[in-house]
């Protein structure tokens, strides 16, 4: 089968819209969880089950995809299409959200966790199909650079949610008073819920294939294996999602809880800093992609460079649109070109990255961890960028050569999103020991990062052993 030359954008386009919608609810979660601490008087970990309802979904999701196909005795999405099971799994989010009127009305915590929990379900069959499709969209060289664009919309998701989320909880972004109404988060989710059903139409029309090419290792007839989970690059990237979706969201759902504790910080002023951690993902991932756009190596320089800041300008321009003072985070600025050096260096190979980048996350952690007032908060606010490319690089390198059980290597992937809650749980438990407390629970993200580094290094030499390499062109098809 002969490789894709270009990007196919006339396909990709249409999908990253589901992207965006993932990053607008995983986003307004931080704001809901210092809001229903609040409003229903729990603990910081209990807290934390908001993360737990909606990142253990994915792996629901994922266990009854993975059952569903064994009692067909064939691949659930292979048989129905890629196209019908997007579409599937956005009503199935679109339901959900539709649990949160009641749930508002009655003042119910553990409706409100049951809604998401069936957003997140939809997302579960949304993300199995959409990222190695993403991947197989155009040429395997350039396919973590095309996840990491559709990230990129994911974050411009991330940007915005937690801002209207905030704005719709409040009544005014302005507002002097830390009083939340549960009430108000209704009509919001019932819009997002239309709005799943418009792209599930949207999406079922568009030219996107239902059955796309996908790469298969060169193996010897006799090495050929039979299930996704013989393949170790699967496995180990397996525990890679776990630890990376779990430092990723743990890092900003603690954050609200040591800005409002350590820092002294009022619920409504919080908004804007977990906007500039989820920003930090769009910048990070707008520059990870510049090599999907062009083979020229001179105008990827360039866009290396202009990418980041436009993305970092579409933040500042959301954040004065919500009357924002955008004083505080003009320093930030700087710290962008940390995370720009080290995508130079990483010269568009997932496994060097993921190392490059996972070193200077576990960095950023410690700063945090070590200083106080707002070199902390931009130190841990700053992980968002070192973690930005890491799902594009393990998401590639961990379904490489897997051909036709790339979808259910994918099911098995998504499965580990569930790792953002339990994280997320665990660092919340870690930060009521009274002798570490919130600031010095990020050690737990340090762990996930150390990780990270080594999964980077053992998986070069699998792949490498399978005839898989990212510094040069592949052959055979993808």
């Amino acid at each position: 089968m002969e490789q894709n030359s270009q990007t196919k954008w006339g396909q990709f386009i249409p999908l990253v819209t589901v992207f965006f919608f993932w990053g607008f609810v995983a986003a307004s979660n931080d704001i809901l969880i210092p809001v229903f601490r609040k409003a229903f008087d729990l603990s910081q970990s209990e807290s934390q089950l908001v993360s737990i309802a909606f990142y253990v979904a994915y792996t629901v999701g994922s266990l009854i995809y993975v059952g569903i196909s064994a009692l067909m005795k064939k691949d659930l999405i292979n048989t129905i299409g890629y196209k019908n099971s997007l579409a599937l799994g956005l009503t199935i989010s679109a339901v959900g959200t539709l649990l949160f009127y009641p749930a508002a009305n009655l003042g119910s915590f553990p409706l409100m966790l049951s809604g998401l929990f069936i957003v997140a379900l939809g997302f579960s069959l949304q993300q199995t199909v959409a990222n190695p499709l993403a991947i197989a969209l155009g040429p395997i060289k350039t396919g973590s650079q095309r996840l990491t664009l559709a990230g990129g919309i994911n974050n411009l998701g991330t940007t915005i949610g937690p801002l209207i989320v905030s704005f719709a909880i409040f009544g005014s972004i302005s507002s002097a008073t830390n009083d939340v109404s549960i009430e108000s988060v209704k009509i919001p989710y019932l819009i997002l819920g239309a709005a799943f059903l418009v792209v599930a139409l949207f999406l079922k029309l568009s030219p996107l294939p239902d059955k796309p090419a996908l790469i298969e290792a060169k193996l010897d007839d006799n090495t050929i294996k039979g299930s996704a989970l013989k393949y170790p690059q699967l496995v180990l990237g397996m525990i890679g999602i776990f630890v990376y979706v779990g430092v990723e969201v743990s890092t900003a759902s603690n954050l609200p809880a040591y800005m409002e504790k350590d820092l002294g910080f009022a619920i409504k002023d919080i908004a804007p800093y977990i906007s500039l951690y989820w920003a930090s993902m769009m910048i990070g991932r707008w520059t990870g992609a510049v090599e999907a756009f062009t083979d020229n190596v001179g105008t990827q320089k360039i866009l290396r460079f202009i990418a980041p800041y436009l993305a970092f300008a579409i933040f500042l321009g959301v954040n004065a649109a919500f009357g924002h003072d955008l004083q505080p985070f003009y320093v930030y600025a700087l710290i962008i070109l940390v995370l720009i050096i080290a995508d130079f260096i990483s010269k568009g190979n997932p496994a060097r990255m993921l190392l490059i980048f996972s070193g200077i996350g576990i960095l950023a952690l410690l700063i945090g961890m070590f200083t106080t007032g707002m070199v902390s908060v931009y130190a841990f606010t700053s992980v968002g960028l070192f973690c930005s490319t890491l799902w594009p690089c393990i998401f590639t390198l961990a379904v490489s050569g897997l051909g036709k059980h790339t979808s259910q290597g994918s099911s098995y992937l998504i499965m580990m999103i569930m790792g953002g809650g339990i994280v997320s749980w665990l660092q919340g438990y870690v930060s009521q020991i009274h002798f570490i407390g919130i600031q010095y629970s990020y050690v737990v993200g340090i762990l996930c990062f150390a990780y990270l580094a080594y999964y980077a290094w053992k998986v070069s030499g699998i792949l490498r052993a399978q005839g898989i390499s990212f510094d040069e062109k592949m052959s055979g098809g993808h």
